[in-house]
């Protein structure tokens, strides 16, 4: 549906927070001193917020209207989020535009725009329209499967270990359907798809519970190979009748991508089972699980809001056999965690490589400060490390814990062109 043609909330009561991510579809760097314009859905004649991006390529957060805070906390009828157009130019490129971009009340929405540099042979670009969340849309129920999947040895991958890939190869539309296969970094495959399912309101607890389950049903697909033992070219679809909803350019949360770079090598296990289980679930409002086993995510929202803990929510729904595990390897890295923290006084090849990483960023997103890879964590890389968590946000400590450690990797990927910064 388009945004233009939603229903918007009866009040807006309540506020939340928005900012703007702009890079070169190209090379993923940043692109500075690029427009922004933003209004809201519906209201086309209301003041827009007019921004201009630094040189990360961010805007500043802006404060909107959104609705009160209890809508998303409880399943109602009235929508708990309300949604934006974002308009983007830039000298150089061509302009895009983002319809149904969702602000929820109190937390933070990250919009990521990729602008296409200016060329006459391009076509024109439709806008980006985000639909409904799928806790207020309307959506197929997942076709129930087995939690524990067949594996079929296909000689792309070794089954012996459990990896966290680099790349998921997402097709937009149910397994037959002739849809676009899109290329997306494993986490923000995970962001955007936890975006997309749930309410990034919701209790920590709550959150990361429904992003373990995510994970490993994600896991699963990769393991073991499950569409391509089919004869298809894909990892996973965007249809939640078979896998997750996955939305091509719709907006993130900062709650939700902080708990995901924390925890993004973990999934479900249990004793005895090699494969990382195939956790899935319903709303528990507009769909109701119709096997026993299943997680509800409206449920989850409760349980955590009663003080329970991540895997207290999943053991409610899955059994006290369940288990948190921790992936082997971690793909398309350059080199791995240390296993501890790098701080002030640390030194070493470790150090040296963050430097080097560090330092390689710092060419691209030119507020942070340039670095020797001298091995030796000092004030200076500090300042940098503190810098680059405060753009890419994580809590700017100046730590370099599991989660900086792999954003910086993530980040040095993208802009040294072996990966893709964003999959949208």
């Amino acid at each position: 549906m388009p945004a233009s043609l939603r229903s918007i909330p009866g009040k807006l009561s309540s506020s939340g927070l928005l900012q703007v991510y702009v890079v070169n579809v190209q090379n993923n760097f940043p692109i500075q001193n690029a427009r922004v314009t933003i209004t809201r859905s519906g209201e086309p004649s209301a003041s827009p917020e007019q921004l201009t991006t630094n040189a990360s390529g961010q805007t500043g957060e802006v404060s909107l209207a959104a609705p009160p805070l209890e809508y998303s906390l409880r399943p109602d009828e009235n929508r708990p989020y309300a949604d934006y157009n974002i308009t983007v130019e830039a000298p150089g490129f061509r302009s895009a535009t983002i319809e149904g971009t969702e602000v929820l009340p109190e937390v933070t929405a990250i919009q990521p725009v990729r602008l296409e540099p200016e060329s006459d042979s391009m076509p024109e670009e439709n806008p980006i329209v985000i639909p409904e969340h799928t806790l207020y849309g309307s959506y197929p129920p997942k076709i129930a499967e087995t939690e524990i999947q067949p594996v079929k040895e296909s000689g792309e991958i070794v089954l012996s270990r459990v990896v966290v890939p680099q790349t998921i190869v997402v097709h937009d539309g149910p397994p037959t359907a002739n849809a676009r296969d899109y290329y997306v970094p494993y986490r923000d495959y995970i962001k955007n798809v936890a975006s997309s399912e749930i309410y990034a309101t919701w209790p920590q607890a709550s959150i990361t519970a429904n992003v373990l389950a995510i994970m490993s049903f994600t896991l699963n697909r990769v393991y073991t190979e499950h569409y391509r033992n089919r004869g298809y070219d894909f990892t996973i679809t965007s249809s939640t009748a078979f896998d997750h909803k996955w939305i091509p350019g719709r907006n993130i949360y900062e709650s939700i991508s902080v708990i995901v770079d924390e925890i993004f090598d973990n999934y479900l296990s249990r004793p005895g089972v090699r494969q990382p289980i195939l956790t899935q679930y319903c709303d528990g409002r507009q769909v109701q699980c119709l096997n026993r086993g299943w997680m509800t995510q409206w449920g989850s929202c409760s349980l955590g809001e009663r003080g329970y803990s991540p895997i207290e929510i999943l053991r409610h729904y899955y059994g006290d056999s369940l288990y948190i595990n921790t992936a082997e390897e971690i793909a398309g890295i350059p080199s791995s965690w240390p296993g501890y923290d790098l701080t002030i006084g640390a030194s070493g090849q470790k150090v040296r490589q963050l430097q080097e990483q560090l330092d390689a960023i710092a060419t691209v997103y030119t507020a942070i400060p340039r670095v020797a890879a001298d091995g030796i964590y000092g004030p200076a890389t500090a300042a940098a490390v503190r810098e680059f968590q405060s753009i890419f946000g994580l809590p700017p400590t100046g730590v370099t814990d599991f989660a900086t450690w792999y954003k910086i990797s993530h980040i040095y990927v993208a802009v040294s062109g072996i990966g893709e910064l964003y999959g949208a």
